[in-house]
């Protein structure tokens, strides 16, 4: 399901902790592969100004909603296509292995995979990448804030899934994914991802 993109300015919006989980899901949607249609013209008719004006989100907010007013649906798959796709070594890793041991599928995943099923977690058939994808563990971080069952979803598993398998790694994957030359729209979800990351450990760190 697309989350929706329709940010009201409103004090009645959406309340913070389901604000944070669609940014997850919605960042997720884009680096699990291209947007569909659907959801490029979502963003494309976002509203851009945050509730609290002036906020540490609007501007890379704006950015990445100009960007996608500015292109079209085919040359967003091309640049995913390009960057992400492809036989062999893509342009920008998207895997957390890569960035935190210099290989894939190495002791970090196995780590991953620990945490995870010790939360009851676990990979859905239908996907084919492994778990340290930046989308999965970005779905991961969803659900820890908007799933139903409190023994599992709460704050405390959020901070140290967080503290353990985000914020060691998708700083780095964002700052390569904006120095890249093709980067285009990317760059500003990058821009954005890493935006959004920065105000997420402020926030752990005031109730840590």
């Amino acid at each position: 399901m697309s989350p929706d993109l329709n940010l009201s300015t409103s004090n009645h919006a959406l309340d913070e902790e389901t604000a944070r989980a669609e940014v997850y899901g919605l960042l997720s949607q884009l680096l699990y592969a291209a947007p569909s249609a659907d959801l490029l013209g979502q963003l494309q008719v976002a509203v851009t100004e945050a509730p609290d004006a002036g906020g540490f989100l609007e501007e890379p907010w704006r950015d990445l909603v100009a960007s996608a007013r500015s292109l079209n649906h085919d040359q967003v798959v091309a640049e995913y296509n390009r960057l992400f796709g492809g036989v062999g070594k893509p342009e920008v890793y998207l895997y957390g292995s890569h960035y935190l041991s210099g290989f894939l599928n190495e002791k970090p995943l196995v780590k991953l995979r620990d945490d995870l099923a010790a939360l009851g977690l676990g990979k859905g058939e239908g996907m084919s990448d492994t778990e340290d994808h930046v989308a999965y563990v970005f779905e991961v971080m969803r659900y820890l804030i908007a799933g139903d069952d409190v023994a599992v979803a709460n704050l405390t598993h959020q901070m140290a899934f967080f503290s353990q398998h985000l914020q060691p790694w998708v700083p780095q994957m964002c700052q390569t994914l904006r120095a890249h030359p093709a980067a285009v729209f990317y760059a500003h979800v990058a821009a954005f991802t890493e935006a959004f990351l920065s105000v997420e450990t402020q926030g752990f760190d005031l109730v840590a």
